[in-house]
């Protein structure tokens, strides 16, 4: 701010000096003033004038540098900030809210914020330092011209307060807008091997042609809006200017001022035409980023529902109790589970069994506590699951889901997700355990390949075995198996089930899947039906009774025969 000052303090010598040049040349053609004088006394003149612009340029350098990289810097903050809070913000936010809209926060609404903490600050603070500069000054030299001159202005500040109410309304619904564009895009990219299998491209073009027809009559409306400030400033100042010339014209003829004051006050007036134009401009910045910051708000101030309330690390080993659980999505109301009791000993392979729908997948959430329970307690080395550190019981699961998400990155780098800092032969060696390391090596690059979003390079059974390698290579005390041997053949699936066997000695393993071969060998089978346990035991218990397990071994063993 004291920068700021200084450099349009500077910038005011130039008006006051020109006066003083015309006035010494109006003196010397009535007084027969020496030529030569006058030369050497405009020539100084000219240097004070130079010698402020420099150090007024000096100075504008250095407010650009500060207030601008501030604002930059700002910008940085405030995205790791939405960042980080987006990240412990918990799965049912990511359920309501789309993530297109999501991303429009992170970027679009964020730098129309860092406008108003960079560009609008520090032209907001030049124009206020130039007002209260430049009025009082031109009241000192001239009060009656400076009166008329400075007339068009409450005129103008009347018109921009009316005329920035209807901009920040306006400038929300564009900020929206962007929000649904970027959603539809990103669902667009997304699914565009949908889009083309069903030769929907036609019919997308269409949406989109919708979309931005109804964001160009939005921004057009914004726009509209903006157009009057310009040529309202213009015109203002233009009068302003006649102003100065009629009026300080017939002082000027009546003795009361010189020539030189008269050019003295055309120079305001034209200094005060960027100042007071620049207004309009700053009032949508401000209005633009009052629309983001409440946006970038409204998020802000949503409170994650699983809270870190542990702060020390707790170790975890791998016994999980369920005590009568049950549990309800909040944004479908479906009851997924219902009064589920059962135990796993540290160490021990369960295997999940049911039909689409029955809860198994919900099961390995709430072990992660990815969800809340709605009623009953999940324990966990006989410790409920909200008196163990979070990040502790999340970094002893080693999570497989059935949709493999991978990352555009190497597939080498995918698969030390789960570590970081492992070695070249650790990666190999996963690789082999999941049964994918022959394919991967089948490729150009090899463990360099690059993938495609979300690992549109891969088949779906290599998606889940490099997804199976990462699990493996992090070496947790719980895993965590979502169906993902479902997209591959049986006998690969059987190799896989081997070496997971051998590589997850004494881990507790939790895997769900619908095929009875993943589930033969564990060491206890629990059966859900539309969120009940209706069957628990080994594979020999449950295959010597009747019931659910027998008829799904017996269907799927004759379909294998056949």
């Amino acid at each position: 701010m004291i920068i700021t000052v200084f450099a349009r303090v500077f910038q005011l010598v130039m008006p006051s000096y020109v006066n003083k040049i015309l006035t010494a040349v109006e003196r010397s053609f009535k007084n027969g003033t020496p030529k030569s004088e006058v030369e050497g006394e405009i020539l100084t003149y000219i240097l004070i004038i130079v010698g402020a612009a420099l150090l007024s340029g000096f100075f504008t350098f250095l407010m650009r540098q500060t207030v601008i990289n501030v604002s930059r810097y700002i910008e940085y903050d405030l995205k790791n900030e939405v960042f980080d809070h987006y990240q412990f913000l918990s799965l049912n936010f990511y359920k309501r809210n789309r993530t297109g809209d999501l991303m429009n926060r992170i970027s679009e609404d964020i730098n129309q914020v860092r406008m108003y903490a960079g560009p609008a600050i520090m032209y907001g603070i030049q124009t206020l330092t130039l007002f209260a500069c430049l009025i009082p000054l031109m009241f000192i030299k001239a009060p009656t011209l400076a009166a008329y001159t400075l007339l068009p202005l409450p005129i103008l500040s009347v018109l921009i307060y009316q005329i920035s109410k209807v901009i920040h309304k306006r400038s929300t619904i564009v900020q929206e807008y962007l929000s649904s564009l970027s959603t539809f895009t990103q669902e667009v990219f997304s699914g565009v091997s949908v889009i083309k299998a069903y030769a929907l491209e036609p019919k997308t073009n269409l949406e989109l042609q919708q979309l931005a027809l109804e964001g160009k009559e939005k921004s057009m409306s914004l726009a509209i809006v903006n157009a009057w400030f310009f040529p309202l400033m213009i015109l203002l100042i233009g009068i302003s200017n006649i102003l100065v010339i009629y009026v300080g014209g017939k002082q000027y003829f009546a003795g009361d001022i010189s020539v030189g004051t008269i050019a003295e006050f055309i120079l305001y007036v034209n200094m005060l035409t960027w100042p007071v134009a620049i207004v309009g401009w700053l009032t949508t910045i401000v209005q633009r980023a009052g629309a983001s910051q409440a946006r970038i708000n409204e998020f802000l101030e949503q409170q994650p529902e699983m809270k870190n309330e542990v702060a020390h690390e707790t170790p975890i080993h791998g016994k999980i109790v369920f005590k009568d659980v049950t549990f309800t999505y909040e944004d479908t109301e479906i009851t997924a589970l219902k009064n589920i009791s059962f135990e796993i000993n540290e160490g021990e392979t369960v295997a999940i069994l049911g039909k689409t729908g029955s809860g198994k997948s919900t099961i390995l959430d709430l072990v992660a506590r990815l969800y809340e329970v709605t009623s009953g307690e999940i324990l966990i080395d006989d410790v409920p699951l909200k008196k163990l550190n979070l990040t502790s019981l999340r970094e002893s699961i080693g999570a497989v889901p059935q949709d493999a998400f991978l990352f555009s990155d190497s597939i080498e780098n995918n698969i030390k997700f789960g570590k970081h800092n492992a070695t070249k032969e650790e990666v190999i060696t996963v690789a082999k355990n999941a049964v994918v390391h022959e394919n991967i090596m089948g490729f150009t690059k090899q463990y360099d390949t690059v993938l495609g979003e979300r690992g549109i390079t891969l088949s779906g059974g290599q998606k889940q075995r490099v997804s199976i390698a990462r699990a493996l290579l992090k070496d947790p005390k719980i895993y965590a198996f979502d169906d993902c041997l479902s997209a591959v053949d049986t006998e690969t699936e059987e190799e896989i089930l081997n070496n997971l066997k051998k590589a997850s000695h004494n881990r507790t393993t939790l895997i769900v899947s619908h095929r009875v071969s993943s589930a033969k060998n564990a060491d206890k089978i629990l059966v859900l039906e539309d969120g009940k346990l209706l069957q628990q035991g080994t594979h020999k218990e449950l295959n010597s009774v009747e019931g659910y397990y027998k008829e799904l071994y017996e269907n799927q063993l004759s379909v294998k025969e056949n």
